[in-house]
């Protein structure tokens, strides 16, 4: 029997591949839900036939189990976007305030990677530049793992901080913001052509840690796409050929989220609505003063446990983004 035409292409082959392991993924997926919901009935059955047998407890438990199983894989159906099956790559740029927003930048950035160790993503630190005094003035993370684009898609924004400064010697209350960008990795896409005469490509010196090698070799890499302006650096390789795949992958990112942007865009002005994107429409607010307090504006879900959120425990406000979009609202 001859191979498929595709075969004989890397390119294909290899998104052939990549979609065959996410159907067999949620294949496996469903297949355990269902012996657990068979489980959960013998269990019931179990203890309706035998009130004295001391199996309530064990049915609470189970049917917990059972009942979030069902109900991330319900969530997960929401995820049809076209990307969203991809790995993501987060950029975090604090706004104007110093040391106190670059403080937030990288509170912002250990509740992201807390929450993507927690689902059992792999987290790598593409690019990263420390604060001068504390904090982060930027960084781009790479967060690898099934669907981990449609579900951090929900995180893309500006996210406002109201606390007690620990820099401020007065201990005035401050507020901070962070600028929150979530791509899809793209590893290839034929309607995202990227035309090499299109680019410029400098090489410097990483400023971040590795050693001598880092330091005394122009292995980072910053492309500059001339037709968009759109800048990427990456500099968390020793190899220079590494830093330049990495960083076109964050470009091709780039060019998908604004081809998204372009596409909703689109879709508001056919239905006549205007939105405006602006530094002050932050998405949420974390109030650590004189009140507790996490608050998404979008879809008004709140909590009044910060610790938790800023341990990476978001899935409530992405679970409430994801149904809201599903729901058709704005």
């Amino acid at each position: 029997m001859a191979k498929p035409e595709f075969w004989n292409d890397p390119v294909q082959a290899g998104k052939i591949s990549q979609q065959l392991k996410a159907v067999q993924a949620k294949i496996n997926r469903w297949e355990k839900i269902e012996n657990a919901c068979s489980d959960l009935e013998v269990l019931l059955e179990l203890a309706l036939e035998d009130p004295a047998s001391g199996l309530d407890a064990e049915l609470a438990k189970a049917y917990r189990e059972t009942k979030k199983a069902v109900d991330d894989w319900d969530l997960q159906m929401m995820l049809g976007g076209e990307y969203d099956a991809n790995n993501a790559i987060l950029s975090i740029h604090p706004g104007a305030g110093g040391t106190e927003a670059q403080d937030w930048a990288q509170m912002l950035m250990r509740m992201f990677t807390r929450w993507a160790e927690n689902k059992g993503y792999t987290v790598r630190t593409l690019d990263l530049l420390p604060g001068e005094e504390a904090g982060i003035k930027s960084a781009t993370l790479s967060i690898e793992g099934p669907y981990a684009y449609g579900y951090l898609r929900s995180e893309n924004g500006v996210h406002r901080l109201v606390r007690i400064s620990p820099f401020d010697a007065s201990g005035r209350r401050h507020t901070s913001f962070v600028s929150v960008q979530v791509m899809p990795e793209i590893e290839d896409d034929e309607e995202l052509e990227i035309n090499p005469d299109d680019l410029r490509i400098d090489t410097y010196r990483s400023s971040g840690a590795g050693g001598q090698h880092v330091n005394k070799t122009e292995s980072a890499v910053r492309i500059t796409h001339l037709p968009t302006g759109i800048v990427v650096q990456c500099q968390s390789e020793r190899s220079q050929i590494s830093n330049r795949e990495t960083a076109m992958k964050m470009l091709r990112a780039k060019l998908a989220a604004l081809k998204l942007e372009e596409k909703e865009r689109k879709m508001q002005e056919i239905q006549g609505e205007k939105s405006e994107i602006a530094w002050g429409n932050q998405i949420r607010s974390y109030v650590f003063c004189p009140y507790t307090m996490v608050k998404d504006h979008r879809t008004e879900v709140e909590t009044g446990n910060v610790d938790a959120v800023m341990d990476g425990e978001i899935d409530e406000f992405i679970e409430a983004y994801l149904r809201m979009k599903a729901g058709g609202k704005k």
